[in-house]
């Protein structure tokens, strides 16, 4: 427990002590008058007048307790409680390669992603910073976490298709916006140590269809070893990577520069990713699935320690020792005033 004005206690404390020697004084006083007088004065709970005699005492110890438990609550008491909500950094990487115009998914992938992806920007509360990652062959990015929303909205909105696609470059490019440093992989494949950044989380909107990128050449299905290299990355960092699969395993063509090439959902890739991470993946074939992601990604909570102010329990406390002090006065002397 803290104090916000330990020195109002003391002078408060300071009060109930005066009070306490002078009842003890006065005690005295009595009873060695009584004394002079040849009169014995009943010990508590002894004799015809013992009822009186509780009453005497336990009205002013009451009004006593009372005055110092009113001395801790002016001194402005508060506790330090636990508090879990979802805060931190959550980066949306989002697919614009050429197979994100493919039509498997009503009206095409990538407008399907970034309908997703502005839901789950609008569920999110203030405490959470989101930033936007477009990725083709290489990450590039579209705006900085930030705890204004609207921001990252516009940058969805902004969002247009075209180019390979390169899961590893978007996991450095999403892992640099949260460091605010840039993170590549060495020339002999040496992972670069981050820092931990446990309150960190990557949404990875994608098809899967890694065309090469970080350090490795892909291989068409799964994670290739550029990858894989980039979520160890993320892994010992402490950020999750959430992985959520646009298109479907059927597959359809798309026209990339006047050719048509045939793509399909890579459902084993993402899920390597997700998995390596300790994230989740979750599919989304169609448009009805994409619009329920932003309930099913579940943010760590982080538990943050705030104070709870107990002023007004300590004030209720000393008002019902005040008050019960009162009536024991009352029962003993017969009289209000």
């Amino acid at each position: 427990m803290s104090l916000a004005d330990p020195v109002l206690l003391a002078v408060g404390l300071l009060v109930a002590a005066g009070l306490a020697w002078a009842a003890v004084a006065a005690a005295r006083r009595r009873a060695a008058a009584l004394a002079a007088a040849g009169i014995a004065a009943a010990s508590p709970g002894q004799g015809p007048g013992r009822g009186r005699d509780r009453a005497r005492l336990g009205g002013v110890w009451f009004t006593i307790a009372g005055v110092a438990v009113l001395a801790i609550a002016v001194a402005g008491p508060a506790a330090s409680v636990p508090v879990s909500r979802a805060s931190g950094t959550v980066i949306l990487a989002m697919d614009v390669s050429g197979s994100m115009a493919a039509t498997d998914v009503t009206p095409s992938r990538l407008a399907a992603a970034k309908r997703a992806a502005q839901s789950f920007i609008n569920a999110q509360p203030g405490s959470v910073d989101i930033g936007v990652i477009a990725f083709q062959q290489g990450g590039l990015e579209a705006a900085l976490p930030t705890a204004d929303h609207a921001t990252a909205a516009a940058a969805v909105r902004r969002l247009k298709a075209g180019g390979g696609t390169s899961l590893g470059d978007a996991i450095l490019a999403s892992l640099s916006a949260i460091t605010h440093k840039t993170v590549t992989i060495g020339r002999n494949g040496s992972a670069p140590n981050i820092g931990y950044w446990p309150s960190a989380t990557i949404v990875l909107f994608s098809d899967g269809q890694d065309q090469a990128g970080a350090s490795s050449g892909g291989t068409g299905t799964g994670a290739d070893a550029g990858t894989d290299l980039a979520a160890s990355v993320a892994e010992k960092a402490g950020v999750h990577i959430d992985t959520v699969g646009v298109g479907t395993a059927a597959g359809t063509t798309v026209d990339v520069d006047g050719y048509h090439l045939f793509t399909a959902l890579d459902v084993a890739a993402l899920r390597s990713v997700s998995q390596a991470t300790g994230g989740t993946y979750h599919p989304a074939s169609d448009a009805s699935e994409l619009d329920g992601i932003a309930s099913s990604i579940n943010l760590r909570l982080t538990v943050t320690h705030q104070p709870l102010p107990l002023a007004g329990a300590f004030i209720a406390l000393a008002l019902a020792l005040l008050a019960t002090g009162a009536v024991l006065t009352v029962i003993r002397s017969g009289r209000v005033v």
